[in-house]
């Protein structure tokens, strides 16, 4: 993914990609899960409002208001939850009065009385002095004591049943009142439904991540092996095909072409050694036939000219070979290493310092790593005349600096400067350029490294505008 797009990815959002199919599937189950649960939660609360609609519409219907009261109706088992109509007696489920019942702390439910009022005029029945609303057992006048001689007792933190009063005024001034006792169904609805809903997501989402993580575990082998081969260290051995066929086949696939880039690549080195054998050894000869040259200077002039083949053979076999390397990463005090490096200068008489260096400890391999720092210094001496260089720790890196006081490099020419064979001077004198290898070799050992090399203009302090007082080359290597 592009760092630009990165940046726009939440943080919370997973990188690997089990972790983001878990959580997308995750997120659209939740939200259907959700959805689902809504929708039966309303089918059943619109069922128990209706319910209680049709029996407040049937109780009132229904009534006839000279009818006695009688006995109420025996009590049923103490503790029995209650349903519509409690099994309350009739003459309690309906009542005449000769007022209006409201009484303080009532709560009015126009819903209902909305929909109530819609059924009675359905019937001919005329409810424009209608009058619906929520009342606690406890308080209402006329169930209460019925409540306590039934001897009805809640489990502990269950909620009081719902008592609902339904009256509609008659033309004589009289209230016809009905009174609905049924148990308060959403909360336990709800539970019923949140437990369902997290028992089916945890079913589907731990299903799901087994699913994931068979197919992840061999993408993650897969791409470790990638990395190891990239970073040019021999792999342990093939992997394993597993996981589903897709899983399978891109394993086989990746083995078939590690052998195949495997086998070119070691042809590569065998042919290397060959051309470095064939090309060294009558090179070596030349430099002996040479010397039967009387004149001095062009016997110097034929020498100059076999040293210049021979460091060119070299930087090239080098470079073959750097992407391959046969010695391990070893603990090496970087320091020291610098120090040296920079010692070898300063006994040659060459305009090299150290600056800063801290002491770090980091696994290297040397041979390599001084052969990128003696091509920067050099590089440096030869453009810039003297070089400075200097060693710090930045978070988990460590960043080796190598400063020339040279004319710098034209900005549009800094990312080409690391191609082979590429030099400003157009020439190709060593005296002035070299083989055009050695900033390629820098990198490409920073790259074995797993670090990075950057060159860039050291802009001039209080000078004119894209001024430069030389070029700043900087080596950055993790530490781990």
């Amino acid at each position: 993914m592009p760092d630009a797009a990165r940046r726009l990815v939440p943080r919370f959002w997973p990188r690997s990609l089990q972790g983001q199919m878990l959580l997308a599937i995750a997120l659209a189950l939740m939200i259907a899960q959700g959805l689902s649960a809504a929708l039966m939660w309303r089918m059943q609360h619109e069922r128990h409002f209706a319910g209680l609609v049709n029996y407040a519409a049937f109780s009132l219907l229904g009534r006839n208001p000279r009818a006695p009261l009688g006995p109420p109706s025996p009590p049923g088992p103490p503790g029995e939850p209650p349903e519509i109509g409690f099994r309350m007696p009739r003459p309690l489920r309906v009542q005449e009065e000769l007022r209006a019942p409201q009484i303080a702390g009532d709560r009015r439910r126009p819903e209902i009385e909305h929909a109530l009022r819609q059924v009675l005029e359905a019937q001919g029945v005329d409810a424009a002095r209608l009058f619906v609303a929520e009342r606690d057992p406890a308080r209402d006048p006329v169930i209460a004591a019925w409540l306590a001689t039934r001897g009805f007792a809640r489990p502990p933190g269950a909620p009081r049943p719902q008592l609902i009063i339904a009256a509609i005024g008659r033309a004589d001034g009289t209230w016809l009142t009905a009174r609905l006792l049924a148990p308060r169904t959403e909360r336990a609805m709800l539970a019923t439904l949140v437990i369902q809903t997290l028992f089916i997501y945890l079913v589907l989402v731990g299903a799901v991540a087994l699913i994931l993580r068979r197919i992840a575990r061999p993408l993650k082998a897969l791409t470790a092996q990638v990395e190891a081969f990239a970073r040019s260290r021999a792999p342990a051995g093939q992997l394993a095909p597993e996981g589903p066929d897709d899983i399978r086949g891109l394993i086989v696939a990746h083995n078939a072409m590690e052998r195949r880039v495997g086998a070119l690549l070691d042809e590569k080195d065998v042919m290397l050694g060959a051309i470095g054998h064939d090309l060294k050894t009558p090179l070596a000869a030349l430099r002996v036939r040479i010397e039967a040259v009387e004149d001095d200077i062009e016997r110097g002039r034929m020498a100059a000219g076999i040293e210049d083949i021979n460091r060119s053979l070299d930087d090239i076999l080098s470079l073959a070979r750097v992407g391959r390397p046969s010695d391990p990463l070893e603990p090496t005090e970087l320091s020291a290493l610098v120090a040296d490096v920079v010692g070898e200068y300063e006994d040659m008489g060459e305009d090299v310092t150290l600056g800063e260096a801290e002491r770090m400890v980091m696994p290297l391999r040397a041979t390599w790593l001084r052969r990128a720092l003696r091509n920067l210094v050099s590089n440096a001496l030869r453009y810039g005349s003297r070089a400075r260089v200097s060693l710090r720790r930045e978070g988990g890196e460590a960043v080796l600096t190598v400063e020339d006081d040279g004319p710098g490099i034209p900005s549009h020419e800094i990312a080409r400067m690391m191609e082979p064979f590429t030099r400003l001077e157009a020439s190709r004198n060593s005296a002035t350029g070299g083989t055009g290898l050695g900033l390629t070799l820098a990198r490409a050992i920073a790259d074995q490294h797993g670090g990075s090399l950057h060159l860039a203009n050291r802009p001039a302090k209080g000078g004119a505008s894209g001024e430069t007082t030389g070029l700043t080359a900087t080596l950055r290597l993790p530490l781990a």
